[in-house]
């Protein structure tokens, strides 16, 4: 039995169905829940707001009821913010540090009790290939998506003794809505990301680095070969 917390490029959960896991489907919509669920068969819809810590612990809380344990955990709810640094508005880094940064921990933390009785699981949180660069415009955003593959490195040293699992993905340009939902302030049109020299990658690709990150249990997982030379080391 899985529970896939996750953001609403849902094809990551029905590829990991297909490999016989039984899904936790989280998200806002819950229509959109509702939808998915009756597509995939053994399947929970528990909408959430990954800002609001009551509703990630009550997301958990029904999701260990419901399948009586939670074997993996795969935070990627998040959304972007361009704003160069002059111009960013404070309450809005607030609010996209705490669901990119402060909702992955928060889930962590009622997982890892349970996966730790259960003897072991895995957890896999969504970063940002903008982690690796310092990209004009997008300084708070690529911040917070850099804390949080810092703070699942830390957690995999910390954790591994319990075999739990801790990776962290790196996928970049997606052709998902992600960019169209990015909040923007006093950013011109012609600077914004996804018009430079990158093909965006289809979302089939990126569920399918997600999926290579729990099967592998790497610490690390890029979305390409040439952002490893941005990581450094031997990543």
């Amino acid at each position: 039995n899985e529970a896939y917390p996750c953001r609403d490029e849902f094809l990551v959960y029905s590829m990991i169905a297909e490999k016989g896991a039984k899904l936790a489907l989280v998200s806002r919509s819950k229509e959109k829940l509702e939808k998915l669920s009756r597509e995939i068969p053994n399947s929970l819809s528990v909408p959430a707001d990954m800002t609001k810590i009551s509703e990630i612990k009550n997301m958990i809380e029904q999701t260990q009821e419901h399948f009586g344990r939670i074997d993996i955990l795969i935070n990627c709810a998040g959304q972007g913010y361009d704003a160069p640094l002059e111009k960013t508005n404070i309450n809005t880094l607030h609010y996209i540090f705490d669901l990119d940064v402060v909702g992955p921990i928060v889930a962590m933390q009622q997982v890892i009790p349970i996966m730790r009785k259960q003897g072991g699981g895995t957890i896999i949180n969504i970063s940002s290939g903008t982690a690796l660069m310092h990209l004009p415009n997008m300084g708070g955003y690529s911040a917070l998506k850099r804390a949080l593959a810092d703070i699942s490195l830390t957690a995999r040293e910390e954790l591994k003794n319990d075999d739990i699992i801790v990776s962290v993905v790196y996928p970049f340009i997606t052709l998902t809505d992600f960019e169209k939902n990015t909040i923007k302030d006093s950013v011109p049109e012609e600077t914004e990301q996804g018009s430079g020299e990158f093909s965006p990658d289809t979302a089939e690709y990126v569920a399918q680095k997600i999926l290579e990150g729990i099967e592998s249990g790497a610490p690390e997982i890029f979305a390409h070969d040439w952002m490893k030379k941005l990581r450094g080391g031997d990543a």
